[in-house]
Parts: structure tokens; C-alpha cells; sequence
């Protein structure tokens, strides 16, 4: 017997679902549970201007030509949840991470059916800011990623000064070449011998991939 299959067509998640599970058509779709509230964010995220499209098996609200928000359901909760989230202002503090991984808020949770158009200012407000930002092409800022160093390399650095005033002078590319050489040897005197050989190019201000 084949499996769910996500729908393509906005309308029948509204009517049916997202056809991503077995509940799927039935009267125990989250869909149903929270119908209401869903057609009221519906007809927001539509007067706002938005292009309203599939994908993914739910609604998605585009403008100039970017994703601005998609809707779910789930069994505690319908939501609200915003692209390139990190851009919009929140003085009011109403968006949520969707997980612990989360990097940013990004989601508006509903847990009644009548709070969406109770906080229909808001949204509408979190909509202009990224239907603007859609226009002017702007988009977060990357987060930094820690760089992790073999402890041997650590090590180098804290015993000689000119090595870690160079490799800290260094772009984070040229940093990250150096992090990735050394930790590729499996064995510590591999790694040892790798830092001596690097000295000399580090200090030229070179990655590892350089000449």
C-alpha cells in the first residue's frame, strides 16, 4: 500500500491536510482541529498581498520573488513561521524558536483558534517587514561558526606569540585551511610536524592551499 503523499494544491490542505501522515483526509488531521485559526492567518498573509503557493505539503506566502512564510498544524499547536527570520524586529518578544537547534525566533505559535486575529496587528507588522526586506533583496547577516583547533595547534599558539598574532591575523578561510590540515593526520607527531611545516607560510600571511 503506498504511503502519504505531500499535496501540491493549497486548497486541499485546507480541506484535507498536508498529506505528509496517515491522518491524512481524516477527522483527526491537525488541520481540523485548528481550522479556524488557519483561515484567519490565511486571509492576513492574502491582504497583505502575498502570492500563497504549496510547497512542502503547506502553504507558503511569497513576495518579490522570495519565501516570506509558511503555515503548519501540529497536534498542540498551529504556527506562523517566518524566512530569514533574524531580520525582523520584535520589540514585543512574540516570536518563538521552533527547536532547540533554532538559530533565531522565527515562529508565531497559536495553541487557541482565536488568537490570530487577536495579534492581527503584529502579524501583519512581522509581513511588512519582510515583504520589504523581499523588496530590497536584503538578508541576514551569516552567524560566525566557532572554528575548532586541534589541540596541538592550541598549543603552538599559546607557546609562541608570533605564530598566534600571524594566524589570528589571518581571514577566517586561511584559519580554517590550517584547523583542517592539521586535524587530518591521525596521529599527534603528525600534527606536531604538520605546525612546524606551516610556521613559515602562516606567518607569510598564507593558507594551507597556498604556495
Amino acid at each position: 500500500m503506498p504511503g502519504p503523499t505531500m499535496i501540491t494544491d493549497v486548497e486541499t490542505f485546507f480541506a484535507q491536510g498536508c498529506g505528509r501522515c496517515a491522518r491524512f483526509a481524516t477527522p483527526d488531521c491537525s488541520t481540523r482541529f485548528w481550522l479556524e485559526g488557519l483561515l484567519t492567518l490565511r486571509r492576513i498573509c492574502r491582504e497583505a498581498g502575498l502570492e500563497e503557493v504549496a510547497k512542502w505539503g503547506h502553504p507558503v506566502y511569497m513576495h518579490a520573488g522570495r519565501n516570506i512564510a509558511i503555515m503548519g498544524a501540529f497536534r498542540g499547536d498551529f504556527r506562523l513561521t517566518f524566512f530569514n527570520a533574524a531580520l525582523l524586529l520584535d520589540s514585543e518578544g512574540l516570536l518563538e524558536r521552533q527547536g532547540p537547534n533554532t538559530r533565531h525566533p522565527d515562529c508565531l505559535r497559536f495553541t487557541d483558534n482565536a488568537s490570530p486575529q487577536a495579534q492581527e496587528g503584529a502579524i501583519r507588522g512581522f509581513l511588512s517587514q519582510a515583504m520589504a526586506h523581499a523588496e530590497a533583496g536584503t538578508l541576514p547577516p551569516k552567524d560566525p561558526v566557532a572554528l575548532h583547533l586541534p589541540d596541538e595547534l592550541t598549543e603552538a599558539l599559546d607557546a609562541d606569540p608570533a605564530l598566534a598574532e600571524a594566524f589570528h591575523a589571518l581571514t577566517p578561510g586561511r584559519q580554517k585551511s590550517w584547523a583542517l590540515q592539521v586535524a587530518g593526520a591521525k596521529a599527534a607527531a603528525t600534527r606536531l610536524a604538520r605546525i612546524d611545516r606551516a610556521r613559515p607560510k602562516i606567518l607569510a600571511g598564507k593558507g594551507a592551499n597556498e604556495r
